[in-house]
This record gives structure tokens, C-alpha cells and sequence, in this order.
């Protein structure tokens, strides 16, 4: 699965996920339970017999990019983009060259206004995964022209995982949770040690009903710097 060329024979075997080694370490259970298995099981299927996003050699590229030791901030979607070239394992990013989507334009305007700084030129958000920045979608896979159409088979359980251990595990991380999916994932995070900014859903029905304005991207610079880390160059 993931990286993985192997073909493996039975879904009884721990499934050998070819992630980034803290990401491994931390979980290690969670790749033995029978529910990811199931999960693996039916990644590989769709792989071999359909079209399905983002390459299989990058469902994981967010945790290959931002070790757990490194999280900083954590900015959670949805499922990945369902149209050819565009998903490649990060939360709201499009690879070089691809138009930047409808809500990723919007993440752009409200990082532009509240940081003060240019508009990007390219949708790809790899150097904010390389500062720390985990860009984790709900759901980790899609098939081709058919959203959500990988829901339900285990990736949310797996994600849900992946936000607690964060929480228990690390301090000082900021979460950022736009929209009401979003939201609800985020209700096992301890805001005791963590910073949870909330807001609307930046696609283009819902931006203008707070998202704009919102600040987020300077609120979590501040939180960073108040605890010894390092702001993001957003």
C-alpha cells in the first residue's frame, strides 16, 4: 500500500504501509487492526481496477513530508481532488502547473490579507508540509470524477487516529478547522495544550460567512512563537 510495489497475499498479515518512519513508529498498532487491513485490502482493488487519486505512490506524501515529531500546525480536509493532475496527497494543494481550485484560491486571499504578503503563483503547498504543516485530508483516496467515493471505508478511522495521537502525544500544536466536518474531527483534541482556531469552510458557498477575516494564519504564528517555535513562512 502507499509506496509499496508488493502485491500482498492475505489480508490476515500486518499490511506493510511504506510511510515515513516516526509516522511508523507512532502507528504501529493502527496498521494491525483488522479494520485497516479491510481498508488496504480495498485501496488495492480500486488501484488495479479503476482510476484513483492521487497516485499510489503518494497517499501518504503528507506524513512523508511532516515527520510527527515536526507538526506544528494541522489543517484538516476533506477528501482529494477527483479530476486528472491535481491530488497528490496534501490537503487543499494541486501539483505544479494545475489551476488553483475555488477554495484554495480563498485560503490564498485570506493568507494574503492577513499576513500581508503576495499572492502565490502556484497551488502547491509542499513548503508549508516541509515547515511543519501537516495538510491531512479526512479521507485519503478518491476515484476518478466520483467525491466521497472512498468514504466510509476505513480512512476516517484512521485519520481520527492520527488527530488524537497528536493530541495526546505532542504540545503546542495549532489546529486549524474550517468547516463542520473539520470541526467534528476535532473534538478529541485537548485545547488544554493545543491551540483549535475554527472557522467556515473556505470553498466559495461558505467563505464569506467568516472564513475571510479569520486571521487564522497570524493567530497560529503568535501561538507558535509564544511557545519556542518557529512561525510559518505562510
Amino acid at each position: 500500500m502507499g509506496k509499496s510495489r508488493h502485491h500482498q497475499p492475505s489480508t490476515n498479515r500486518i499490511v506493510e504501509v511504506r510511510i515515513e518512519q516516526s509516522w511508523k513508529e507512532v502507528l504501529a498498532e493502527e496498521f494491525e487492526k483488522p479494520y485497516f487491513s479491510l481498508l488496504a485490502s480495498f485501496i488495492r482493488k480500486e488501484y488495479q481496477e479503476t482510476e484513483v487519486y492521487p497516485p499510489g505512490g503518494k497517499i501518504f506524501s503528507a506524513f512523508d513530508l511532516t515527520p510527527f515529531r515536526d507538526v506544528k500546525v494541522v489543517i484538516l480536509g476533506q477528501d482529494p481532488y477527483h479530476e486528472p493532475g491535481q491530488a497528490h496527497g496534501l490537503a487543499f494543494s494541486v501539483q505544479p502547473g494545475v489551476q488553483i481550485p475555488p477554495s484554495l484560491q480563498n485560503i490564498f486571499k485570506e493568507v494574503t490579507d492577513d499576513m500581508h504578503v503576495p499572492y502565490p503563483n502556484s497551488g502547491l503547498l509542499e513548503r508549508w508540509a516541509k515547515q511543519g504543516v501537516l495538510l491531512l485530508n479526512n479521507v485519503l483516496t478518491v476515484r476518478r470524477a466520483a467525491p466521497l467515493s472512498h468514504q466510509g471505508k476505513g480512512w476516517e478511522e484512521f485519520t481520527d487516529r492520527v488527530v488524537e495521537l497528536i493530541s495526546t502525544k505532542r504540545e503546542h500544536v495549532v489546529f486549524l478547522l474550517w468547516g463542520s466536518q473539520a470541526q467534528r474531527k476535532g473534538q478529541v483534541i485537548d485545547t488544554s495544550k493545543h491551540l483549535v482556531l475554527k472557522a467556515p469552510h473556505p470553498s466559495p458557498l461558505s467563505a464569506y460567512r467568516g472564513f475571510f477575516g479569520c486571521h487564522h494564519f497570524s493567530k497560529a504564528n503568535e501561538y507558535l512563537i509564544q511557545h519556542g517555535k518557529n512561525p510559518i513562512v505562510w
